[in-house]
């Protein structure tokens, strides 16, 4: 049996997520819809999770004594890492004393808070298939691994980075240099470490999101949202929809291949797992344990959308990942560098039909930085696409 405590009282049951951007202001709303008393933590005032919580914090996540002495001062009952730029061994650290339980696990975090680990889990230890690979620590590097036999075209990507940053598909030996330079500049982290990695012919890039919750006779079961498909420029995600068809036979083998990393991360939780796919062949190509920015279509598509099942499995209650309708997202960008932008066009985007949006209520925009989402339904995807992209054009960020 699972017992909820009352907010801001003795019994509160308490959760601390570490990262408060758009998708963490959407669990801790979820949590707060279940009676938990919720904590923002961000490296800047005003993120969006901190709009929305019981108790806003900012300090820098990867400094290990801030991150310590919030968690020691705060006593949460879970922390919920929500971006990679955690320091992961002092997570690890206080989970293995008993001060906290970390979702899913601080292993996990620490796993897949950067490219290495994780890529060397699934294809080192657990034999699963990926695209062939190498880690650099240097331009030189990095063209060395592409002549020994990465070729070209390749992608490269920093080790840590969020939302594609800092990754781009290189061509021939002109692209070099500036890949590098770009990985540098998109990294969560200084230090010069790329993964360079060979590039699969595929037909599409999927999204299952995977959802490890206990079921009716307590014991943990895993269950799989419809998957997921979307369109990245530059390696940001602009677009995504939900289902995305797919062979029988590729389904059941996205759905394993999931489920063995995961199986392993272990804990409790959703999982974004990021595939590739042709035919019915399916390659591993990252995993993050925690909602996925894809998957912000689920909330419109599903009866629980991933954010819900999230906090409903970290808190050891019953998850449906059936799904509703189909339908789409596409991203509302900033357009312009400025603080505290007004949003035009707002009732002209939800016009669109069934359409809705989502503002982040970032207090900073950039050109390229992602500010709303629009959501659309119905009963075909390609309706929904059109609808979505749309709603989200109709959106015009200003400066004042």
């Amino acid at each position: 049996m699972t017992t909820l405590g009352t907010p801001l009282s003795a019994h509160a049951t308490k959760v601390m997520l570490l990262g408060s951007g758009e998708l963490g202001r959407e669990v801790l709303i979820a949590l707060q819809r279940l009676g938990v008393e919720t904590f923002a933590v961000d490296r800047y005032e005003n993120a969006p999770g901190h709009q929305v919580a019981h108790h806003a914090r900012t300090i820098a996540m990867s400094d290990p004594d801030q991150l310590k002495a919030l968690i020691e001062a705060d006593k949460p009952d879970l922390v919920v890492p929500e971006i990679e730029a955690i320091a992961t061994p002092m997570l690890e650290s206080l989970e293995s004393a008993g001060v906290v339980r970390v979702v899913p696990t601080a292993r996990a975090a620490r796993l897949t808070m950067d490219r290495e680990g994780i890529r060397r889990l699934a294809a080192e230890t657990l034999g699963l298939p990926t695209s062939p690979y190498r880690f650099c620590d240097s331009r030189e590097e990095m063209q060395a691994a592409i002549d020994a036999g990465i070729g070209y075209p390749c992608v490269v990507k920093p080790v840590m980075s969020s939302s594609g940053k800092g990754q781009s598909k290189i061509d021939g030996p002109d692209g070099v240099a500036a890949a590098w330079d770009y990985a540098m500049a998109g990294g969560r982290v200084s230090g010069g470490r790329v993964i360079v990695e060979g590039f699969i012919d595929f037909d599409y890039e999927i999204t299952l999101l995977t959802v490890r919750a206990r079921g009716a006779d307590g014991e943990i079961a895993t269950a799989f949202c419809e998957p997921i498909g979307h369109k990245q420029v530059g390696g940001d995600y602009v677009e995504s929809w939900q289902p995305h068809p797919m062979p029988t036979a590729a389904l059941e083998r996205a759905r394993w291949i999931a489920a063995a990393v995961t199986d392993n991360l272990g804990g409790q939780g959703i999982f974004g797992v990021e595939l590739f796919v042709k035919g019915d062949q399916v390659w591993f190509s990252e995993v993050s344990p925690r909602p996925h920015d894809t998957g912000m279509v689920t909330m419109v598509t599903q009866w629980q959308n991933e954010f819900e099942l999230h906090a409903r499995a970290i808190l050891g209650l019953p998850v449906d990942t059936t799904l509703k309708t189909p339908g789409a997202s596409a991203v509302i960008y900033g357009g312009v560098d400025a603080h505290g932008v007004v949003f035009d066009g707002v009732d002209a985007a939800l016009r669109v039909p069934r359409s809705d949006i989502r503002l982040f209520g970032k207090p900073e925009s950039f050109v390229k930085r992602r500010m709303g989402v629009a959501l659309a339904y119905d009963e075909d995807v390609d309706t929904a696409r059109r609808n979505a992209v749309e709603a989200a054009r109709r959106v015009v960020p200003r400066a004042v």
